[in-house]
C-alpha cells in the first residue's frame, strides 16, 4: 500500500475552491487526507465545500495571513510522509497523485516533485506559473518546461520525460515532510510568489533532488490570485526574485549578479512602459528600495540558509547543477529567439 499523502489546500475566498475538491475526491486513491486553511472568514465557497464534502478538515486563520503562511499553517498540521500544497484554483486529473508517490518512494533524496501543470483556460498549453517543472539561469531569472518569459508553449509530448528540475511549482508541489522540516517551511517574508523556488534551492543546499513527474496532470487557472497587470504581481515578483539571489546565492557570485540584475531592473521598467502597463512601471524600483532600505533583514535570512546549508552541496550555492542555464534566458529570448526550454536546456533520456 502506498503512503498516506495529505493534500493542503490554501483557500481565499476563491470559488473555483469546490471544483478543486470534487476532482480531488473523484481522482484520488486512498489513503490521503485533506486539509482546507481558510484565509478568507468563512466565504461562502468554504461553506459549500464543507457540506459537499465532509471529510475536509479545515483551519481557519485568524485573520488574512496571506498564502505563504497559510501554507506553513497547513504543512504544520501534517503528520503524514509527504504532503501536496494545492491551489484551490488547479483541477486534477485520474491517477494524479500515484506517480508523484512512486518517484520519491524511488529515492529518498528527492524531496519535491512537480507535475505537469497545463492551463486550465487553454487546456493544450502549458500553465505560465510552473509548465512541466522550474529551471533557472545565471542571473538568477526563472522559466520552465514548456514556458520561457511570456511564451507559453503548447502541449505536444515534449516534456513528458521525468527530469531534474531546479524549482517545482507551488501550485501543485509534492514534498517529502521529513525534508521539509529539516531545512524550515516556507518564508513568510516573501508572502507570496518565488516562495516555493526558495524553497527548493534550500532543499538542494541540504543535498536533496528535485523531480518533475509528467506522468501526473494538473490544471491549473495561473494568475487566478492577483490580475496579472496589477503593481503589486509585479513588484512581488521582482522583489522576491532578487531576494531570493541576496538569501542563496554565494557571495562571489552575489558581488558580480547583483550589479547586472540592478541594470536589468532598470531596463524592466522601461520595458513595462514601452507596453503601456502602467501599473507596472514602478514595480521594479519599489523592489530595489526594499532591498537597499532592509539590510538586516537579508542578511538574518542569509545567516538561516547558510547555517543549514550541506557543505558537500555549495556549489548549488552558485547556481550550478541540475535545472540551471548557465547563460542568460533574458539574452536568448530577445536576441536570438528562442522560444522552447529543450533549446537551452536539452531534455533527459527515458529510463
Amino acid at each position: 500500500m502506498n503512503p498516506a499523502v495529505t493534500v493542503v489546500i490554501p483557500h481565499y475566498r476563491a470559488p473555483v475552491l469546490v471544483d478543486c475538491l470534487r476532482s480531488v475526491f473523484a481522482h484520488t486513491s486512498p489513503p490521503f487526507g485533506v486539509i482546507v486553511v481558510d484565509d478568507g472568514q468563512l466565504a461562502p465557497s468554504l461553506q459549500t465545500a464543507q457540506a459537499q464534502f465532509p471529510r475536509i478538515r479545515v483551519l481557519h486563520n485568524p485573520r488574512n495571513l496571506g498564502f505563504s503562511a497559510s501554507c506553513n499553517r497547513g504543512l504544520e498540521e501534517v503528520d503524514t510522509r509527504y504532503a501536496v500544497l494545492l491551489n484551490d484554483d488547479t483541477r486534477v486529473t485520474p491517477q494524479w497523485l500515484a506517480p508523484l508517490v512512486e518517484t520519491a518512494e524511488s529515492d529518498p533524496s528527492i524531496a519535491a516533485c512537480q507535475p505537469k501543470l497545463l492551463s486550465a483556460t487553454e487546456p493544450g498549453r502549458f500553465d505560465y506559473g510552473g509548465g512541466a517543472g522550474g529551471y533557472i539561469d545565471r542571473l538568477g531569472y526563472t522559466f520552465c518546461r514548456g514556458r520561457i518569459m511570456e511564451t507559453c508553449e503548447q502541449d505536444r509530448g515534449q516534456y513528458d520525460n521525468e527530469a531534474s528540475l531546479f524549482w517545482a511549482c507551488g501550485s501543485a508541489l509534492f514534498v517529502r515532510m521529513e525534508a521539509v522540516r529539516r531545512i524550515g517551511l516556507l518564508d513568510l517574508d516573501y508572502h507570496m510568489h518565488f516562495e516555493e523556488i526558495d524553497l527548493c534551492w534550500r532543499l538542494q543546499l541540504a543535498g536533496y533532488r528535485i523531480r518533475a513527474v509528467p506522468r501526473s496532470v494538473v490544471y491549473h487557472h495561473s494568475g487566478y490570485s492577483l490580475p496579472p497587470r496589477s503593481f503589486r504581481k509585479a513588484y512581488l515578483n521582482h522583489r522576491n526574485n532578487l531576494v531570493m539571489l541576496c538569501k542563496n546565492l554565494d557571495a562571489r557570485s552575489l558581488v558580480w549578479v547583483l550589479p547586472v540584475r540592478i541594470l536589468l531592473e532598470l531596463a524592466a521598467t522601461c520595458l513595462y512602459a514601452g507596453r503601456r502597463n502602467w501599473p507596472a512601471v514602478t514595480a521594479p524600483l519599489a523592489a530595489l528600495c526594499w532591498l537597499v532600505i532592509h539590510p538586516g533583514n537579508l542578511l538574518t535570512r542569509r545567516r538561516q540558509v547558510r547555517a543549514r546549508t550541506d557543505p558537500r552541496y555549495r556549489s548549488r550555492a552558485r547556481l550550478q547543477g541540475p535545472g540551471v542555464y548557465r547563460g542568460s534566458i533574458a539574452w536568448r529570448y530577445y536576441v536570438h529567439g528562442i522560444r522552447r526550454a529543450n533549446q537551452l536546456i536539452p531534455e533527459e533520456k527515458a529510463g
